[in-house]
């Protein structure tokens, strides 16, 4: 397939005019067939890493369904988001075991759909004062064995944990998790900046869902943002709208800088659904309009958009076109050790790109490994 006319996303000079060759599944010097596709007008981009979301369609990751998890899976792919990491919520650890092997033999099916690249476990190992819409029933201490355990049932899935690391045995864990391949992310914290700091020394290089769930970023205390920060760390930052003002979404671009921001979407189950009552990992939330909350009315419990929404909504907060499409491409893969693969639109990477019209980013063509769609 050529793809000529476009604006082809380049992850160091931005947008250029070129053509995009593929063939078979992946990107190529020369076309492999004779297919032309037509992209004037459009911006050609890599096809999209969510790396934390719980469901769309009305279905969650954390019910473990087989047909659950191939509709999101389809929605997400007709939303230009490609490639996957799920994340579970805090749960007993029978149904985290059952996420894990469902996730294991979705991949082995390989069914279609955007592709489920790994799970991401964001619970249990949380901290009570900052549960959020986690179920405060289920948190548990970092506990090795059990990752393993969850690791062994993912068959190796298990790509990204989300770690309070003031709770007991959290370095240790860091440590261990790292040691296993598995990337540890600091959220639903109230750790503070040397806790934070810490843990990030052992290894930890991710901050979930920036701002919401953990300390504020004080002048005095710096807390997680501040360690993350001075650590390197990558900053997820959930752009829907109503998670964090466009003012700080501008401003953590610039602390964090365009290679370390990552956008998510923290999509739960009302995702391409009305308004409604839903539920979140076994909790009740409603859902009107942009925002979903718990029973108070005043727990923020995911979102309801996606994340090609949010890369746009992000956009229209004024960052970049480039620095947005790296945000939800280049750097989520690199967050979770894929970006050998996915995420930008090189020679030899998988060929998964988005037309977007270049008046209003809707999409125009899906192309997922080497096939419209």
């Amino acid at each position: 397939m050529r793809i000529t006319g476009g604006q082809v996303f380049d992850l160091e000079q931005g947008f250029l005019a070129r053509d995009l060759c593929t063939d078979g599944p992946l990107i190529s010097a020369a076309n492999g067939d004779e297919t032309v596709l037509d992209a004037s007008g459009c911006y050609v981009i890599p096809g999209l890493v969510d790396v934390h979301f719980h469901g769309a369609v009305g279905e969650d990751f954390s019910d473990a369904t087989p047909e659950g998890l191939q509709k999101i899976a389809d929605y997400e792919l007709s939303q230009g988001v490609t490639y996957l990491c799920p994340a579970g919520m805090t749960l007993p650890e029978d149904q985290l075991t059952a996420i894990c092997k469902t996730t294991a033999a979705h991949r082995a099916k390989n069914a279609g759909g955007a592709e489920v690249v790994g799970a991401h476990l964001e619970g249990p190992f949380l901290c009570m004062a900052k549960k959020g819409a986690q179920n405060g029933a289920f948190l548990h201490d970092p506990d090795i064995p059990m990752l393993k355990r969850l690791q062994e049932a993912a068959e190796g899935c298990v790509k990204l944990v989300t770690i309070a690391p003031e709770q007991p045995g959290a370095m240790e864990f860091i440590r261990e998790a790292v040691a296993m391949g598995i990337a540890i992310s600091l959220g639903h914290t109230t750790a503070d900046y040397d806790t934070a700091k810490a843990a990030y020394a052992a290894g930890a290089d991710h901050a979930t869902h920036t701002y919401n769930a953990m300390p504020p970023f004080a002048h005095r205390n710096p807390g997680v943002i501040g360690a993350a920060f001075d650590s390197g760390a990558f900053a997820e930052l959930i752009c829907d709208g109503v998670h964090i003002h466009p003012s700080v979404v501008r401003a953590t671009f610039q602390l964090f800088g365009k290679e370390r921001m990552v956008l998510v979407s923290d999509t739960m189950r009302a995702a391409g659904m009305p308004d409604g009552d839903y539920t979140l990992g076994g909790q009740a939330v409603i859902v009107k309009g942009p925002l979903c909350t718990l029973e108070d009315g005043k727990t923020i419990a995911g979102s309801a958009t996606n994340l090609m929404n949010c890369m746009r909504t992000s956009v229209s907060f004024g960052i970049p076109l480039a620095d947005a499409v790296r945000a939800c491409t280049f750097n989520p893969a690199r967050s979770i050790g894929i970006e050998d693969r996915v995420g930008t639109l090189d020679l030899g990477k998988e060929a998964s790109a988005v037309l977007l019209d270049q008046k209003d980013l809707s999409i125009r063509s899906i192309i997922f490994k080497g096939v419209t769609v």
